[in-house]
């Protein structure tokens, strides 16, 4: 079975993915296609890698006494689609079908409230240090398991969705791998690449 496959969904879950359910999420407006992903990258604390903070984070669970950090971001409530792992692995907190709350104050060529629309799928990275070749294999093999199932037509950075307000998933990002690895699908891809 190819990893594209819709056979590998199920309501919106993608089954290679590791499921870790967020409560932060909604419905989406009805009728709405689902056309976009938006690219993000995370970290918790900054430039700290694999521990369960994001988690705690997408689940309304973050110590904010744990880290200095914490006290300004345990309160908010946010989550994202899907969550690769610096090692590539791959875990879903809400179903593609419903509204995660990933971008916030956000446009894409025009259109607001990107949420509505949008697929968001965060890199466990910071802006300027590069992701890894298994982060970047495992985004592929996602955003082709979207487009078997949604109408994908394009992908951005959470800095082109909301620039000026956010960086990532930044400098580091190599946009021109994802492009080419992408090339058959026909996405639009930001204007500044």
């Amino acid at each position: 079975m190819s990893p594209s496959d819709p056979a590998v969904w199920d309501a919106g879950w993608w089954q290679p993915a590791r499921q870790r359910v967020s409560p932060n999420f909604d419905a989406r407006p009805a009728d709405q296609a689902i056309d976009l992903a938006v690219i993000h990258s995370i970290s918790l604390p900054p430039g700290v890698y694999g521990g369960d903070e994001i988690h705690a984070l997408f689940t309304n669970q973050l110590d904010p006494q744990a880290h200095p950090y914490f006290a300004d971001v345990a309160q908010l409530k946010v989550s994202s689609h899907f969550l690769i792992r610096r090692d590539g692995q791959c875990e879903q907190y809400v179903s593609i079908f419903d509204r995660a709350w990933h971008a916030g104050l956000s446009q894409w060529r025009g259109r607001q409230r990107c949420n509505d629309y949008a697929i968001g799928i965060e890199l466990e990275g910071l802006e300027h240090t590069p992701f890894e070749a298994r982060q970047y294999g495992t985004l592929v093999r996602v955003l082709r398991a979207i487009s078997s199932i949604c109408p994908l037509a394009g992908v951005a950075g959470h800095e082109h969705v909301s620039p000026g307000r956010k960086s990532d998933p930044g400098s580091a990002f190599d946009w021109s791998t994802v492009r080419s690895e992408l090339a058959d699908l026909a996405l639009s891809w930001p204007d500044d690449m």
